[in-house]
């Protein structure tokens, strides 16, 4: 998912988009231990998402606090 992307989404949409995308993360990573995935950057490719994510909803947040 992409920056431009992210910053369309409404707060609470961020907020679920996270449960979700580390929801997914954890299985991957499972799926990985248990037998090799075909692609292990797909671990890397979720893990930034949720970053980007969460760094959106912290921006947003701090913007608030700020009003």
């Amino acid at each position: 998912m992409k920056q431009s992307e992210i910053k369309e989404l409404s707060t609470s949409d961020i907020a679920a988009k996270i449960a979700e995308e580390q929801t997914a993360l954890t299985k991957i990573k499972m799926g990985h231990k248990v037998s090799p995935i075909e692609n292990p950057l797909k671990i890397r490719i979720a893990r930034r998402t949720v970053a980007r994510l969460k760094t959106e909803l912290k921006q947003r947040q701090l913007a608030e606090a700020k009003k």
